[in-house]
């Protein structure tokens, strides 16, 4: 892919970072994480989407369940070096903009063994319900 296609956003710094997202509105980072997994975005969603909209977001790897997450951030562009065939999909027809280095047919398992259960547990979800059922699933006992 190169160099992130958009000025003021480092897309090659970020890859070399330990960070796994990045949300940027008007060019001004707002938000970073090196947290794991969907964690980022749901803390991002829960504390500073609501006063941000049409943002950019970099993401480490943008399957489904990433996707529906940056349609309920109010994203209106992504890049990472990493998609998902469901992802583009999904963000197609929200009208997100997107930059994928790859695409793959989904995003497989740490162990390379079927389906992320992330990507799974997206399938057939609109972005309210994939965040309400993480939230949930996430909540404390």
């Amino acid at each position: 892919m190169g160099s992130f296609p958009m000025p003021g956003h480092g897309f090659d710094d970020f890859l070399e970072s330990d960070d796994t997202l990045r949300v940027y509105d008007g060019g001004v980072l707002i938000f970073s994480s090196a947290e794991d997994r969907l964690l980022p975005w749901l803390e991002y969603i829960k504390h500073l989407a609501p006063s941000h909209q049409q943002v950019v977001a970099l993401d480490k790897i943008m399957g489904n369940a990433a996707a529906l997450l940056s349609v309920k951030a109010g994203c209106r562009e992504v890049a990472s070096p990493l998609g998902s065939q469901v992802a583009v999909a999904t963000l197609e027809s929200y009208g997100i903009r997107h930059y994928l280095a790859e695409v793959v047919p989904y995003i497989q398992r740490p162990d390379g063994r079927g389906l992320c259960p992330m990507e799974a547990l997206s399938l057939g979800k609109g972005p309210e319900d994939f965040y309400r059922a993480m939230v949930k699933a996430l909540a404390p006992e």
